[in-house]
């Protein structure tokens, strides 16, 4: 007599349970292309951290709520983390995860701090009001996904790790937390180690754009009239002040982040904000020396 799982596995290898499929697939190479859609690394860091920043902090947006507490129950996990019934009341135990109030008021005031470059939406600091391992390691992964230059070998190396992460956040977090985004990141080594650098193929610059023309709507109810225009007087206004240039002095608005090419300076671009004198002792200023020529370009063949 043959189990329920040996009936079930042969049924589903003669029934398909997708109702449509791409209309890709009916081109004939699109079988062998190695990186058939493109995750956008822009909107999984967004989820991503939005999900780790609301369970850290407990946001109303946490999903380390009543439900996510109910559920650990229901599975028979993690005792500590029950609820419990005082009067008319129910009480969530804290986490291991969960925030001090003096680390929300360190966090909140590097926020408060944070210059964000052009093109941003919206400025943390107005939002602001007055297992650490696991974090660390997921932040870790995204800063090297993101960078410039990328070894393909360190990416090997890297969905490796991130496995290993999401193993040691599962050990803590509650089982609400891993929906599809926290299983997406995975895929974004491979597409680096095929597709190469992300930059190339990340939402930043569009989603800056955006920005740039929401700000041309004036009608609500014209908003591609408003757009067109606003556009087509950005194109007058720069063509006018390139014909101007050599003849009547016209000074150009500067973005707020652009790079200042300096001549004789070590360092381009400019400060962004007041500076502080601070007094360095010799240990440090001999730490700083030693890391700034450790960097520059034209230091490298002594290094090598």
């Amino acid at each position: 007599m043959e189990n329920n799982f040996d009936l079930w596995f042969r049924i589903s290898l003669t029934v398909s349970y997708f109702s449509c499929g791409s209309i890709f697939f009916e081109l004939p190479y699109w079988k062998d292309l190695p990186v058939r859609h493109n995750i956008d690394v822009m909107h999984v860091e967004k989820n991503v951290s939005d999900a780790i920043l609301s369970i850290l902090i407990q946001s109303a947006k946490s999903k380390d709520g009543l439900k996510a507490r109910k559920d650990l129950e229901d599975i028979g996990i993690r005792n500590n983390l029950h609820t419990e019934v005082r009067g008319k009341k129910t009480y969530l135990p804290p986490a291991a995860y969960w925030l001090s109030k003096k680390e929300k008021t360190i966090f909140c005031k590097r926020l408060s701090k944070f210059r964000g470059p052009d093109g941003y939406c919206g400025n943390i600091a107005n939002s602001v009001s007055g297992p650490r391992i696991a974090i660390n390691r997921l932040c870790s992964y995204f800063n090297r996904l993101c960078q410039r230059i990328i070894d393909p070998e360190k990416l090997l190396i890297m969905e490796t790790e991130f496995v290993e992460t999401m193993c040691q956040l599962e050990r803590f977090c509650p089982p609400s937390l891993f929906d599809i985004m926290f299983h997406l990141p995975i895929h974004l080594s491979k597409e680096a180690r095929l597709g190469g650098p992300i930059h190339f193929r990340w939402m930043y610059p569009f989603e800056r754009y955006m920005k740039t023309l929401k700000a041309f709507v004036k009608n609500h109810a014209r908003l591609e009239a408003c757009m067109a225009e606003g556009y087509l007087a950005g194109e007058c206004v720069a063509f006018c002040l390139e014909f101007l240039k050599d003849s009547v002095p016209v000074q150009e608005t500067v973005n707020r982040n652009e790079d200042i090419e300096a001549d004789r300076s070590v360092v381009e671009g400019r400060p962004l904000q007041k500076g502080v004198e601070v007094t360095l002792s010799d240990k440090d200023r001999d730490t700083a020396h030693r890391y700034v020529l450790m960097n520059m370009a034209s230091l490298d063949p002594y290094v090598e």
